[in-house]
């Protein structure tokens, strides 16, 4: 059957169970044995029966398309990462595209090209052998604009299968994909209808599932940084959640948006649509710095928890001093945060705009690492509160009331933690985010005001914990 008629009703009975599931938190057993999934109650994320903090780097977003993939996968889960991008991107040179071409030239896309999804099966495999949770976009948007959209299969001067007037398709798009001049994104039965172009992104994402649903670590996104109507991520979402209820799985779905402000309309139709979208990517975000990165991920957090709780995820953690967006000091800092304000995720963006899998990535992961480790990371709160003189930027705290205490500092300084409701002496050392490693042990006490500063300049947490 047609996606141009299957989907017109977009909520089936299989969505419906979907749905009650979210909000139950009884997910379908392939669910519990081995496929991720989020917990009901804490917002994070369960996989192979164990909650995970997802942590991650890497070199490229389409990561699939890259030789000797397994080097990387190693390096990453050696650092202590879990967690990669995966976009179904071709615009880099030498990416090989999903369609094989025919004796004229032009691809057939009804004709699949082997070696494009045979690579993408051995990156999920590999992946998953690693217990590496992959996010993967199923439309790279920045592949169907500019000079990408000249060597689009898709593009109707590149194909067999429909010409420009009957795929109302333009044949140059010129534009950034901020002003949705591309009607490839309109061919949904609520847009445009557009028969032929549904049938080939069908075939499309027909293939990609019957690859992607063999494993369960995957976590589904729509787009990249898309500008469309929510009709479009909408669709696609219920489809491939359709298409996983017919194999008797769950998947889990989001969509990314380009507004860097969270408060933004586009985001809504994310946050209210639990039932569509069972997790949320807040990468955008990333894009703020100090205490505006802080505050707008909490609210967003709290705001989600209302209708729901569900994981927020940061894929894209940007930050570089040789890219066009941030320093890499501030990249560090929203990595950190993210941590600690409670978000599910946080990768470091692809150089040149992140720091990808560099020694500085590898590092931060591995501290990250440490510390979740050790403190008691998913009971956490996040709150400022309880720093007294604290410099907006600079110190962050999350804890467990009477138990950990777990306080970030930016840069060298001094911030006073206030343990006033704390009963008993605390444990505190240091970790050298930078370095990797603990260092200063010694106990301070409870009842009362303590001050804190970290022995060096560089990134710190500092760790009180409780001897009872």
């Amino acid at each position: 059957m047609k996606p141009a008629t299957a989907l017109f009703i977009l909520i089936s009975a299989p969505l419906l169970f979907y749905a009650c599931n979210l909000q139950t938190g009884n997910y379908h057993s392939s669910e519990v044995n081995g496929h991720i999934h989020p917990d009901p109650e804490k917002g994070f994320w369960v996989y192979k029966g164990d909650m995970v903090m997802l942590l991650g780097g890497s070199s490229e977003d389409n990561l699939f398309q890259v030789q000797g993939v397994e080097e990387e996968l190693d390096l990453l889960k050696a650092a202590g990462g879990n967690y990669v991008r995966c976009t179904m991107s071709s615009r880099d040179p030498g990416n090989a595209w999903p369609f094989l071409k025919n004796d004229d030239g032009l691809y057939d896309l009804g004709m699949l090209n082997p070696d494009y999804w045979e690579n993408l099966d051995h990156f999920f495999a590999a992946a998953s052998e690693r217990d590496i949770i992959v996010q993967l976009e199923v439309w790279a948007t920045f592949d169907f604009y500019r000079n990408n959209w000249d060597v689009n299969p898709f593009n109707p001067a590149n194909n067999i299968n429909y010409n420009a007037k009957r795929s109302k398709l333009p044949i140059k798009v010129p534009s950034h994909p901020i002003f949705t001049e591309n009607n490839f994104f309109r061919s949904v039965p609520s847009q445009m209808a557009i028969a032929p172009v549904l049938d080939a992104q069908q075939i499309f994402v027909d293939q990609l599932l019957s690859i992607s649903l063999k494993y369960g670590n995957i976590l589904y996104c729509m787009d990249n940084e898309t500008s469309v109507t929510s009709d479009w991520g909408k669709f696609w979402a219920s489809y491939i959640r359709e298409k996983a209820g017919e194999r008797g799985l769950f998947v889990n779905t989001t969509e990314m948006w380009d507004p860097w402000e969270l408060d933004h309309p586009f985001h809504a139709e994310t946050f209210n649509n639990p039932g569509i979208f069972n997790f949320v990517d807040i990468s955008q975000n990333n894009h703020q710095t100090g205490d505006i990165h802080w505050e707008n991920g909490l609210e967003t957090i709290e705001r989600i928890g209302k209708m729901g709780i569900r994981p927020v995820n940061n894929v894209k953690v940007y930050g570089n001093d040789g890219g066009r967006h941030k320093t890499t000091r501030e990249g560090t800092e929203n990595f950190i945060q993210n941590v600690l304000m409670g978000c599910a995720s946080a990768r470091f963006h692809r150089p040149e705009s992140g720091q990808g899998l560099n020694e500085i990535a590898q590092s931060v992961i591995r501290s990250m690492r440490m510390f979740t480790d050790v403190f008691d990371h998913f009971n956490g709160i996040a709150d400022n509160s309880l720093l007294v003189d604290r410099t907006p930027g600079e110190h962050y705290c999350r804890y467990i009331e009477g138990k950990q205490y777990a306080v970030y500092f930016t840069r060298q300084g001094k911030v006073k933690l206030d343990l006033a409701s704390h009963r008993g002496n605390l444990s505190l050392r240091w970790l050298n985010i930078l370095e990797s490693e603990w260092v200063g042990e010694s106990s301070v006490n409870g009842g009362e005001t303590v001050d804190l500063s970290p022995p060096a300049e560089g990134h710190w947490i500092a760790l009180l914990s409780s001897g009872s």
